[in-house]
Parts: structure tokens; C-alpha cells; sequence
């Protein structure tokens, strides 16, 4: 399949530059998938969705405060540092502007988040073939423990803040209610709009909720260059699922029961621990356990463990879009047409888009 196919048009006033006034007032746009039709919902209408002895699968991955900005240790030219992936303590791969002024041996001085100067160095010590830059940070402590100082919350690009009041109700709202494991540089945004009420409602409902735990880097969210998707080459993130996770998905698999991915994210965690049982259980299980995975799921794709999928609506030529796209109709094409008719139903129905936006259900 070719990259233009999931392009779509979308007006710019639909891209959500804040969150809805209370999380689970956000709109939900139902999509079944066997007969095609939508129904639009609110989000808190989720839970009308939700089976007896379904398992609800979230990603808990907490957004650290990546973005820093710093200043050239010998001319006063300013920085601005996202960090991408830490390699050990005070060693991160980080995207650096102006890039071109960050060469191997740059000495950059961290500034606080309030532009206050720290007496916390970096040193640029490689470069890749991305462009990213390998940094060294010069402190006595740990900078991941130093970020709520110094950092500032690592919003997409698509949502702009200038007013210092917005960006600081941010550092809660772009973070979800159950964020635990830090290391994301963007949201898992599927679980923005779960509150701590509805999560009890629905476990009274009898729903399994557990979580699994995928580090989100910004790659998720970029629009793929490649002309033909099977070129892509998928970034790498970081995942743990534990073992308690691991068997509630289990036993629900083995007695039919549903497992109902929140996220794209989440998604490629099940399908990155799938694996198939010996002869004596047939059937699709996960394996516990962390790693790495750059799995890139688009149509057409057998999914192996997840029944059904909570999502946000994706950037045009993301694999997002491409994920959901092959879980309206596994194992078919036709998926493209039936997410791209339901984005041209939320675009009439201005529907708010992509991290800040409203939510899809596909059951």
C-alpha cells in the first residue's frame, strides 16, 4: 500500500489546542466494524459498551517534562533539548535546535524551567543518522529527578502555548489519571479521558482493568516520508507488560471473553507479546515480560489478542491512522475506507482531533 492513501483533509479549527472542560465529557464516535455504522456518544458512555468479564488493557507510561532549554556555554546561543531515549543515567539521545550548532564537543548550560540559570552542564558527545544528538549531562544527580525544574511539558507541535497559566495546567491534563512508569516523551492520549470515577465504575461493572507499560517516543506521532508503506522503517520504544497482566489477558482469551485495547500504543504491546500456545492450549496468548518493539501494524494484519480498540483520531500518513485502519477490518484493505469514512463523519460532526481530542471506540 502507498503512504497517500491515508491522507485525509482536515480543517484546522478541529485540531483540539486544549482539553475538554472535564476528561470523560469528551465525545466518543462508535465504530462497528461488521455493519459499518456510528454512533456519536460521550465518552463516559464507554462503560454502556463494556461486557461482564471483559478485560480493559491501559498503557500507564507517565510523560516526563522532556522539553529543556539551555544556552551555548561560549557564544549565549540558545537551545532548545527534547529528550528522546535515556541510554544510561545523564546519557540521552535528544533532538537539539538549531541542530546545525550542536556539533560533537558543544558545551550547552541547562536553564530552569523559568528561564533561571542551573549549574547543571551537558556536553553533545555523538550525533545519528537521524540527526539526533547523544548528550552528556554534567550534574551530581540524576537529571530524570531534576526535570520537574527544569523541564516543561513535551505538548505536540500541532498545539501552541504562550500563556504560562495553560502550559502549567498541562503538566496534569497531558498525563494520565493512572501514570506510574516514567519515560514517555508524548501521551499515551487514548487514556487521557478515563477518570478515577469511571475507572471504579467500570471495575464495578466487572470489567478487568490492568495495564502494561510502553515508553512513548515522538516517532509514534510523525507522518511517514517512504512512498510505499512496506519501505517504512518503524522507530523502537521500550515495553513491559507483568505477569499479572499477562494472565487476566490469558484467561480471558481462552474463555472467549473480550480484551479491549486503550490505545494505539497498548495495541502494539499485545501484538508484540502474542504468541501462539503448544498444541495441547491452541490459541493466542502473551508472554510477560519487557523489551523493545518497532512493530508497524497497518492492513492487511491478523490481530492475535485484541477484540476491540479505544483510540484517538491520528494525524494524516501516521501509522496511528494505519494501525486503525487495519483493525477496522483484519486481515483486509478495506479498512482505509471504512476509518477514513468515519473521519469524514467526526470532521461533519467537528469532532476535536488528535492529542488534546475526542475518542473512537471500534468494537
Amino acid at each position: 500500500m502507498f503512504t497517500t492513501e491515508f491522507d485525509y483533509y482536515l480543517p484546522g479549527e478541529l485540531i483540539a489546542q486544549t482539553p475538554a472542560s472535564s476528561r470523560d465529557q469528551s465525545r466518543l464516535l462508535v465504530l462497528n466494524r461488521n455493519s459499518g455504522r456510528f454512533a456519536n456518544r460521550k465518552f463516559r458512555d464507554l462503560i454502556e459498551y463494556l461486557r461482564h468479564g471483559d478485560v480493559l488493557v491501559l498503557n500507564n507510561s507517565r510523560v516526563i517534562p522532556a522539553r529543556l532549554r539551555g544556552v551555548n556555554a561560549h557564544t549565549g546561543g540558545q537551545f532548545e533539548i527534547l529528550l528522546l531515549e535515556e541510554v544510561s543515567q545523564n546519557d540521552w539521545w535528544v533532538m537539539l535546535r538549531p541542530g546545525k550548532r550542536a556539533r560533537v564537543g558543544t558545551q550547552i548550560r541547562i536553564r530552569g524551567n523559568r528561564g533561571d540559570h542551573t549549574e547543571i552542564g551537558a556536553v553533545v558527545t555523538g550525533t545519528n543518522d537521524e540527526g539526533h544528538r547523544r548528550l552528556t549531562f554534567e550534574c551530581s544527580q540524576n537529571i530524570l529527578n531534576l526535570l520537574e525544574g527544569l523541564g516543561e511539558v513535551p505538548l505536540p507541535p500541532y498545539i501552541d502555548r504562550r500563556d504560562a497559566g495553560e502550559m502549567e495546567r498541562d503538566r496534569a491534563r497531558y498525563q494520565t489519571v493512572f501514570a506510574e512508569s516514567p519515560g514517555s516523551v508524548a501521551a499515551p492520549t487514548a487514556g487521557l479521558h478515563f477518570t478515577e470515577r469511571l475507572l471504579d465504575e467500570i471495575r464495578a461493572r466487572k470489567v478487568h482493568i490492568c495495564f502494561v507499560t510502553l515508553h512513548v517516543g515522538l516517532g509514534t506521532f510523525a507522518p511517514i516520508k517512504a512512498d510505499k508503506l512496506s519501505a517504512h522503517k518503524m522507530h523502537e520504544e521500550r515495553f513491559e507488560i507483568p505477569e499479572s497482566t499477562a494472565n487476566v489477558i490469558n484467561d480471558a482469551k481462552r474463555d472467549g471473553r473480550r480484551v479491549i485495547a486503550v490505545g494505539t500504543t497498548t495495541i502494539r504491546v499485545l501484538e508484540s507479546v502474542a504468541a501462539q500456545t503448544a498444541e495441547h492450549a491452541p490459541g493466542p496468548r502473551v508472554e510477560f515480560g519487557s523489551g523493545r518493539t518497532r512493530i508497524f501494524i497497518y492492513p492487511p494484519y491478523e490481530f492475535k489478542i485484541a477484540d476491540a480498540l479505544l483510540t484517538n483520531f491520528h494525524l494524516p500518513r501516521s501509522t496511528l491512522l494505519m494501525l486503525v485502519s487495519a483493525f477496522a477490518a483484519p486481515k483486509e484493505t478495506r479498512g482505509r475506507e471504512i476509518i477514513l469514512s468515519a473521519y469524514a463523519q467526526a470532521i461533519e460532526e467537528r469532532y476535536r482531533f488528535f492529542s488534546y481530542g475526542d475518542a473512537m471506540l471500534i468494537v
